[in-house]
C-alpha cells in the first residue's frame, strides 16, 4: 500500500514537472481505409494513435496493449485523413449586412464570430485550412487554435491579401472619399515594385504564413470590373521573389485571363477561381507547375445570391451573374487538360461547414471520386510543405483522421456528412 502511495506521488510529480508519462493509446478499428497515396481502399485496419501522432497502421482489428488504452469502433465507416481546404475566409460569412459590418463591427466582434466558423469547419472534417484573406484576426485565431484555447482546424493564413489601389483587395473600395484615405503596403495596397516588396515584408512581420495577391478584379469587391489585370508583371515578380526569400508560397485570386498569365509567369503557387482561363493559360500552368484551386461552390453560391434583391450592392450583381456560373465549366476543361488541381472552396462566401459540397461539384464535372479526395489530402499537404506530416494515414504522420458513414466512391455526398473527426489525436466528433 505504501509503494502504491509513493508511485502515485511520483506520477503526479512527473505530470506537474513535465516529465514523460506512459501515454494512453487509441486504437481505431476501421472498416474501410482510404490510402490517399495509392488511391486504394483496404478493409479491416487498425490505426494506433499515440499522443498526436499515428504510431502504426496494422492489418485486422488489433486490441489494445495496455489496460488504459482505448478502442474506437469505426468498423462500419470509411476512414481517411483529415481534409484540407486551400481557400477559406474564416473571419466572415456571406450575408446581406456584410458590406455594412466593416463600419459597425470592432475587431473583437469579428474575433468572436470566427469561433463559430472555426468549430463548424472542423466538425465538417476539415482539420486544416488555408485562410486567404481577412483583417488579421485570422492570425490571432490561428495561434489560439494552435495553443488549444479554441476549437478549430489548423490554419495557414495570408493575414491580409495584397492588392492595388482600387483593386480587389483595397479595403477602402466603395467608401466615401473622406474615408478612403490612401492605403499603402501596411494595409496591403501596392503601386510599385518597392511597395510590393514592402507589403510582403509587412505580412511576414504581421505573422502571415503565406501571401495572397488579387491579380485581377473580383466579383465581390465594390468595384465595376471583375476580371481586369491589376498588377504589372514586375510587381508580381517582386512579390513572389520576396515571398520565396521568406519561405512563403503565393496564392493569386484571378478571374481574367491576362492577369492569370502574369501571375503564373511571375511565380505564384496557386491560381484561385480561374474563371476565364484560356487553353493557353492552362498550358502555362502545366509548364510552370502551378496549381488550380477552382472554388466551384462559391461560384454557384454568388450566382444564386445575386438573384435576391438587395443581397449584394448593385455594382456586384452583374459580375456575380456573369462569373459565378462559369467556374465549374472552367474546372472541367482544366482537369481534362491535365492542370494540377488543388481542393479549395472559398468558404465564407457560402456558409462555413458546407465545404464538402465541393467534392460533388468536382465529380459532377468529371473528376473521379478518389482524385477529388486526393486533391483535398496529399495534393494540398504537398503545396503546404506538409507532405510528410499531413494528408495520409501512415506511421509518423499527425493523427488527423475523419470518417464517413458511406463509402464516398459509392455516394460522394457522404463527404458532406463527416461523422467522425479526430485532430492531432483528440476526438472532436464521434
Amino acid at each position: 500500500m505504501k509503494n502504491n502511495f509513493i508511485n502515485g506521488l511520483l506520477m503526479v510529480a512527473m505530470v506537474l514537472f513535465g516529465m514523460n508519462v506512459m501515454a494512453q493509446k487509441t486504437y481505431l478499428h476501421c472498416g474501410q481505409l482510404i490510402d490517399t497515396e495509392s488511391g486504394g481502399i483496404s478493409s479491416e485496419k487498425t490505426i494506433v494513435v499515440n499522443g498526436n501522432m499515428i504510431e502504426d497502421v496494422l492489418d485486422g482489428y488489433v486490441g489494445p496493449s495496455a489496460a488504459d488504452d482505448s478502442v474506437v469502433d469505426l468498423k462500419n465507416k470509411t476512414v481517411m485523413p483529415g481534409l484540407i481546404d486551400m481557400h477559406v475566409h474564416i473571419e466572415h460569412e456571406s450575408n446581406p449586412s456584410h458590406y455594412m459590418n466593416r463600419f459597425s463591427q470592432n475587431e473583437a466582434d469579428v474575433a468572436f464570430g470566427t469561433l463559430k466558423y472555426a468549430r463548424v469547419t472542423l466538425m465538417a472534417g476539415f482539420t486544416t485550412v488555408r485562410d486567404l484573406g481577412g483583417s488579421g484576426v485570422n492570425i490571432s485565431l490561428r495561434d489560439a487554435i494552435a495553443r488549444g484555447e479554441v476549437v478549430g482546424p489548423r490554419i495557414f493564413t495570408v493575414g491580409k491579401a495584397i492588392g492595388t489601389t482600387g483593386g480587389h483587395a483595397d479595403p477602402t473600395n466603395g467608401m466615401r472619399k473622406d474615408l478612403m484615405g490612401d492605403p499603402g503596403p501596411r494595409e496591403g495596397v501596392v503601386n510599385s515594385v518597392d511597395d510590393a516588396r514592402k507589403a510582403v515584408r509587412q505580412r511576414y512581420k504581421d505573422g502571415s504564413d503565406m501571401i495572397k495577391i488579387t491579380a485581377t478584379g473580383g466579383v465581390l469587391s465594390v468595384a465595376k470590373n471583375g476580371q481586369n489585370p491589376q498588377f504589372t508583371l514586375e510587381e508580381i515578380k517582386a512579390i513572389c521573389d520576396t515571398a520565396k526569400d521568406y519561405g512563403m508560397i503565393i496564392a493569386a485570386h484571378a478571374h481574367g485571363d491576362e492577369g492569370m498569365q502574369r501571375a503564373i509567369i511571375g511565380g505564384v503557387t496557386t491560381i484561385e477561381h480561374g474563371t476565364l482561363m484560356s487553353e493557353k493559360t492552362m498550358e502555362l500552368m502545366k509548364q510552370y507547375d502551378t496549381y488550380y484551386v477552382p472554388t466551384i461552390t462559391a461560384g454557384k453560391e454568388v450566382a444564386e445570391k445575386a438573384k435576391i434583391d438587395g443581397y449584394f450592392p448593385a455594382i456586384i450583381v452583374p459580375k456575380a451573374l456573369e462569373i459565378g456560373p462559369k467556374i465549374q465549366g472552367t474546372f472541367e476543361k482544366a482537369y481534362r487538360k491535365g492542370v494540377n488541381i488543388a481542393f479549395g472552396t472559398d468558404a465564407g462566401v457560402f456558409p462555413h461547414g458546407l465545404n464538402g459540397k465541393e467534392f460533388g461539384y468536382m465529380v459532377e464535372a468529371g473528376m473521379p471520386v478518389m482524385e477529388t479526395i486526393q486533391s483535398a489530402t496529399v495534393t494540398n499537404a504537398k503545396i503546404l510543405g506538409m507532405a510528410d506530416k499531413l494528408g495520409q494515414l501512415k506511421k509518423g504522420f499527425i493523427a488527423d483522421i475523419v470518417a464517413t458513414d458511406e463509402n464516398p466512391t459509392d455516394d460522394i455526398s457522404t463527404m458532406e456528412r463527416v461523422s467522425f473527426v479526430m485532430k492531432e489525436g483528440e476526438i472532436y466528433k464521434d
